[in-house]
């Protein structure tokens, strides 16, 4: 068997389901890398490729502003998508400027470029706070050795010395993908409007992803960029990393599918990072609800005997776990197992070996 790697954005809990058949979809096909598509009055769809095999594409968008252009996501940080990039610049913009860059999230096929941009048109940098910081945080450990915090947080988890081995060779090779960002941004806030080629665009913020994810909706054009927030066809990556391992981030993705339901109308464009532009967003969003409510069910169950993250695969995942997504695996186990565990519905201790099982509760903490 292969042994795909999974690109980061992409849940190993969830994979591709029924739920996309319910979804209309502008096109029947995916363009061509390095495509170009207007899919509403002044915006236009960018399709790049990525060098993983688990996800081999990111949708980023450019919108007309004015006389120039505002940038939504960039791509990853490497020659191809350098060139792609300047040959859009000359083309598709006609040489006219880049006014804005706006980066919904952190990960490196979003931020990948924002810094090489910004620098060669002289535009700002738009992102929320957690992101940006976190961003250049994460950043600045590229090269550096495995922190202690995480060394620890992934012994706790049930990793073996080989496996945490393995986790020390890898670690900070994030700022490897992406170019530096500048050294301020504006920042992007829940709720705030702002004007592009004279239309108002709206941010609403998600979490579970990233920490704080921006989504831009313009309700004169109905249409929505929710970055990784919503994709049609995978669920976004949930996990809990060494940085804050009491985290609950599958918490919070669940809030953020429900408050995003509630802030967009049923029919609104949305143009998701990853697939194809969609409409059926409420009923993709109450799918990703419940089949991480599904999940937490299967866990619940499993449970009843005590375990360790790295012993819960088997009824979280349909895919071979192996050394290039176990770290995925463990932080998406451990971000279900923090949820029962915040719920009330399981209990934490250290075992001998310094490991942390989890075990159902007989009676649930809120009974």
């Amino acid at each position: 068997m292969e042994k795909t790697k999974t690109a980061p954005d992409e849940s190993l809990v969830v994979p591709s389901d029924t739920s996309s058949r319910l979804l209309s979809f502008i096109v029947d096909e995916a363009p061509a890398p390095g495509s170009v598509t207007e899919i509403a009055d002044g915006v236009f769809w960018l399709r790049f490729a990525l060098p993983m095999k688990g996800l081999n594409h990111i949708n980023l968008w450019a919108l007309k502003d004015g006389d120039g252009w505002v940038v939504v996501d960039t791509g990853i940080g490497n020659r191809d998508s350098k060139a792609i990039w300047e040959k859009h610049f000359s083309e598709l913009m006609g040489g006219r400027p880049i006014n804005r860059v706006i980066c919904t999230h952190l990960h490196p096929d979003h931020t990948g470029l924002a810094g090489w941009i910004c620098k060669k048109f002289g535009a700002p940098l738009l992102m929320t706070r957690g992101e940006y910081f976190l961003c250049r945080l994460m950043a600045g450990d590229t090269g550096q050795v495995a922190p202690r915090e995480g060394i620890n947080y992934y012994k706790k988890a049930g990793f073996t010395p080989q496996q945490i081995e393995l986790y020390k060779m890898r670690f900070g090779g994030f700022g490897k993908a992406i170019t530096a960002l500048p050294h301020s941004y504006d920042r992007l806030t829940a709720g705030e409007t702002g004007k592009i080629n004279g239309r108002e665009w709206r941010v609403i913020i998600g979490s579970g992803h990233s920490p704080e994810h921006a989504c831009l909706y313009c309700p004169e054009l109905n249409i929505c960029l929710t970055g990784d927030q919503l994709l049609p066809n995978i669920s976004s990556n949930v996990s809990v990393w060494p940085t804050e391992p009491e985290g609950n981030p599958l918490e919070d993705w669940i809030s953020s599918c429900k408050h995003l339901k509630a802030s967009l109308p049923e029919d609104v464009l949305i143009g998701p990072a990853h697939g194809l532009p969609f409409r059926g967003a409420h009923r993709r969003l109450d799918k990703l609800v419940e089949h991480h409510e599904k999940a937490l069910d299967r866990l619940l169950e499993h449970c009843k005997e005590p375990r360790r993250a790295t012993e819960v695969y088997s009824v979280l995942f349909r895919r071979e776990i192996n050394d290039s997504n176990r770290i995925m695996a463990v932080g998406e186990s451990i971000a279900h197992l923090n949820c029962l565990k915040g719920r009330g519905l399981v209990s934490r201790r250290l075992n001998d070996a310094g490991q942390f099982t989890y075990k159902t509760r007989r009676q649930p903490l809120s009974a």
